[in-house]
């Protein structure tokens, strides 16, 4: 007996492999590419039919590179594209298949050249943000938005997601990540204020957040050399800086671990003196180091 399922919502889903398909193979001429476009519109028929959303992602993903790389491809018609593509995860039968696909449609979105379509892309990631029921998926897709804008280095991209900044104490709640999470978070955002004018303070702000999460103990051990270039430019921007006249960079283990590193250990001299010590320290300081004062900048 056959079986009368309705489709209508799914056809934006066979369109996309249609058309993707029909990119993949355009070079290829009718009498091999009518075959192959209708072999895998056939196979996404059934992924269809059978409820297998993953695979019906994967099997949709597999030609977006052509898209994403493609000059002449609209952008509107590839965030269209790549739209119906993140509803996927709305269809998913569990959190955890909705995560799967999430984590493909991340892959395929960051593993693209850092200077093709790196707003769209940061725009279709948001977007998949928000359709995914899983806070650990939620977090997981907002660090890769955060991939894309450091990677692209452009202030356009950049400005996609600083103002998503203010609300990082709320997400860091809402999500309920741990430490680790929190300080891969902290050093994203980091990496992408360090250059972005006018956004100083900002850019301390998150360099403290980021080594407020190394507490010193056994846990740390592994990590906290990691910090050790983040930690000199905090020292760096809050020497620098003509509006901070406290800090509590002395009291993490992050920064003080610079006091016995061989290249960082003049820097860490430079804020216990501007926190603890008089002008003559500092001046007999900056004959001592001058060449290092210049070159961050601090030679007045």
């Amino acid at each position: 007996m056959a079986t009368i399922v309705n489709t209508t919502e799914e056809e934006p889903m066979l369109a996309v492999v249609r058309s993707t398909a029909q990119l993949a193979w355009a070079d290829a001429g009718p009498e091999v590419a009518d075959p192959e476009v209708a072999r895998l519109c056939a196979e996404a028929q059934q992924h269809l039919l059978a409820g297998r959303w993953l695979d019906m992602a994967t099997l949709m993903l597999a030609s977006a590179d052509l898209l994403l790389l493609s000059p002449s491809a609209p952008d509107k018609d590839l965030e269209c594209i790549l739209t119906v593509i993140c509803n996927l995860v709305t269809k998913a039968g569990s959190e955890d298949e909705a995560l799967e696909i999430a984590k493909l449609i991340c892959a395929k979105l960051t593993h693209q050249p850092p200077a093709d379509k790196p707003t769209l892309r940061i725009k279709v990631l948001f977007s998949l943000y928000n359709l995914l029921p899983s806070l650990s998926g939620k977090a997981m897709v907002y660090r890769k938005a955060l991939e894309v804008a450091a990677a692209a280095a452009g202030k356009a991209a950049a400005d996609c997601v600083v103002p998503t900044f203010k609300n990082i104490d709320a997400f860091v709640a809402y999500w309920g990540i741990g430490k680790p999470e929190q300080r891969e978070l902290f050093l994203a955002v980091t990496r992408i204020l360090k250059d972005h004018k006018g956004m100083t303070k900002d850019y301390f702000k998150f360099l403290n957040k980021y080594l407020a999460t190394f507490d010193g103990s056994a846990d740390d051990a592994d990590a906290i050399g990691a910090a050790k270039e983040e930690a000199a430019a905090a020292i760096v921007e809050f020497v620098k800086s003509s509006d901070l006249y406290q800090c509590d960079l002395l009291d993490m283990p992050a920064v003080a671990q610079l006091e016995k590193d061989d290249k960082y250990q003049p820097v860490y001299e430079l804020l216990k003196i501007f926190l603890t010590q008089r002008l003559e320290s500092y001046l007999a300081f900056q004959t001592a180091n001058s060449t290092l004062l210049q070159g961050y900048g601090m030679f007045w």
